[in-house]
């Protein structure tokens, strides 16, 4: 086998399984899966909101996961384990899988959208944008957009910091779609000024420039006092 062949196979496979575990596990609040191969076998590790319900009683639910890699995805030996997200309502995945878990109670989509929002910019992100799309309102399909905060849309520095995910549910009305983009707070982009209150300038420290200036001075007197001497 050809080693082009090798990674579309292997990324085909992390595929299948990233779009299994967010089935089964969106009310455990699923974020990703990473996957490494070693010696042994398979690392896995396994990113939710919700560890404890992800593992189980008595961690049943992960002998029936590690059941499924080897039954199912033909993984050798995994080793399987779960690490909690630190904030929860900063992660796409998870912010989507709450938004189709409201829509799937009979939430309003326009009231899901706005909650997901408010816990978005509550968690300090520094922009959201949540589209959804489906039959939403007629029985022809389309989508609305909500929006707050700072967020671009274009640019090298957008794809590198702002995170996004998309997450699908099968309602009565029809297949609906839940994308969410995050700029997650301390990203930096050239484009956009920051500005500063009269007590940062203040608190700022003074540049070098006159320190380097008064050093001169100093040593252009200490010269001119041994040549008169």
């Amino acid at each position: 086998m050809s080693v082009h062949k090798y990674f579309v196979r292997d990324n085909m496979k992390k595929a299948e399984i990233d779009s299994y575990l967010s089935a089964e596990l969106r009310k455990a609040g699923y974020s990703k899966v990473e996957m490494t191969k070693t010696p042994l076998g398979t690392r896995v590790v396994i990113y939710a909101a919700k560890p404890g319900m992800v593992i189980g009683r008595r961690g049943q639910s992960i002998r029936d996961l590690t059941q499924v890699f080897e039954q199912t995805f033909g993984m050798e030996n995994p080793q399987v384990s779960v690490a909690a997200i630190e904030n929860p309502d900063l992660d796409p995945m998870v912010v989507a899988s709450q938004v189709t878990t409201a829509l799937q109670r009979g939430i309003h989509f326009r009231r899901a959208a706005y909650w997901a929002l408010q816990r978005v910019m509550g968690a300090g992100a520094l922009g959201v944008e949540i589209t959804i799309r489906g039959k939403l309102t007629t029985e022809r399909a389309r989508y609305e957009r909500y929006k707050d905060g700072y967020l671009p849309s274009v640019g090298d520095a957008v794809l590198k910091q702002v995170k996004r995910a998309v997450v699908e549910i099968q309602l009565k009305q029809g297949l609906f779609g839940v994308g969410v983009r995050i700029l997650p707070p301390g990203a930096k982009f050239p484009d956009r000024a920051e500005i500063k209150t009269p007590g940062e300038l203040e608190a700022a420290p003074q540049p070098k420039a006159e320190e380097e200036a008064d050093g001169e001075t100093k040593e252009e007197e200490e010269v001119a006092d041994t040549q008169e001497t």
